[in-house]
């Protein structure tokens, strides 16, 4: 059976606000450079999808969250059968608080 990944609304927002971010503050080139790592890391969850430890800052949400790390970049997402929902994108240079009051 395969794999289907799906970005959330909200976690391609977070690769748009990284991509700009760096665009401002670095190059182009690390911008792209940088979004493609995050992406690029998402494809070890076709072959695992429990790949990535469980989110303890998300543990009273309804759905398990899981992670992966690419860089300072929290990918959280999770497992439902065939579907991987990547649900947020967060920078791990944040206050973790922060993330446990992120709408996903």
């Amino acid at each position: 059976m395969e794999i289907t990944i799906v970005w959330s609304l909200q976690a391609e927002k977070h690769l748009k606000q990284i991509f700009d971010y760096y665009c401002l503050e670095v190059s182009l080139r690390i911008a792209q450079k940088t979004v493609s790592k995050i992406i690029d890391r998402v494809s070890i969850l076709q072959n695992n999808p429990l790949s990535g430890p469980i989110e303890e800052l998300l543990i009273h949400r309804q759905h398990e969250y899981r992670y992966l790390v690419e860089s300072n970049y929290k990918i959280i997402y999770r497992h439902d059968e065939n579907v991987i929902t990547i649900a947020a994108v967060f920078d791990c240079r944040q206050n973790p608080e922060k993330m446990s009051k992120t709408d996903i």
